[in-house]
């Protein structure tokens, strides 16, 4: 998985998700896109620190379809973290 992020202002957060046909068949892709949607909220919800406002462009790998909802919440929050730490470095 892989986040780009752009600065935002005030507003509340905004994502987007890019699933490609790589990923799978057209269920697969709607069922990775609905988890990760869960994911990211739940992520916003518990800690709004680690969502800060902007923009974010997530996309998604081949692999996603097969991967468990725990390894993407972990994939997303690594992702998020990184984020952090150049916005902090900045």
């Amino acid at each position: 998985m892989e986040i780009r992020y752009l600065l935002g202002g005030e507003d509340p957060p905004r994502l987007a998700f890019s699933v490609g046909r790589r990923v799978g068949t057209a269920v697969a892709r709607n069922r990775v896109r609905r988890r990760l949607r869960a994911v990211m909220r739940d992520v916003a919800t518990s800690a709004p620190e680690r969502l800060p406002s902007g923009d974010y462009l997530i996309r998604v790998r081949p692999g996603a379809a097969e991967a468990d909802t725990g390894r993407l919440r972990g994939d997303a929050e690594a992702a998020l973290e990184r984020i952090r730490r150049r916005r902090e470095s900045a």
